[in-house]
Order: C-alpha cells, then sequence, then structure tokens
C-alpha cells in the first residue's frame, strides 16, 4: 500500500514520464514538450479520479507559465 497521496503519486508518475521520454542525456533536467506533459498528466488525473478538474487545469497554468519561459518545455524542477 502506498502511502502518497493521489497528487504525490501523480507527480512521481510524471517525473518517470520525463526522464523517459526526454532526448537530453541521463540526470539532466529531463524536458519534454508541454503538450505531452499537459496530455499525460491530465489523463493521468481523470484515470485517477481523485484530483478536482479545477486542480489540474490550476496545476498545468502554472506549469505552462513555466515551460514559456523555456521555449514550452517542462523541467522536472518546474513540479
Amino acid at each position: 500500500i502506498s502511502c502518497l497521496n493521489p497528487l504525490q503519486s501523480l507527480l512521481s508518475s510524471m517525473k518517470h514520464a520525463c526522464e523517459i521520454l526526454t532526448r537530453e542525456p541521463e540526470g539532466g533536467p529531463a524536458p519534454i514538450p508541454f503538450e505531452t506533459f499537459s496530455f499525460l498528466y491530465s489523463y493521468l488525473a481523470s484515470i485517477d479520479g481523485e484530483i478536482p478538474e479545477w486542480e489540474t487545469a490550476a496545476f498545468l497554468r502554472k506549469i505552462k507559465e513555466e515551460a514559456d519561459k523555456q521555449s514550452g518545455m517542462v523541467l522536472i524542477r518546474h513540479f
């Protein structure tokens, strides 16, 4: 049984996704395009069912602001 709350578990999954999908060398910031991050995060949050849609939208707005500063790329440190 995991002791992580749904958001922590989702963020952990997103960290792994970034590490898998990045084209950068291992150990770096693991950037992926915001569109990819947004799609995966929204999908996983909807499957989880415990994270309200408004919370997902607010989180993605914050992440997009950070990604816009990095040529549209989401870095692990953004979340």
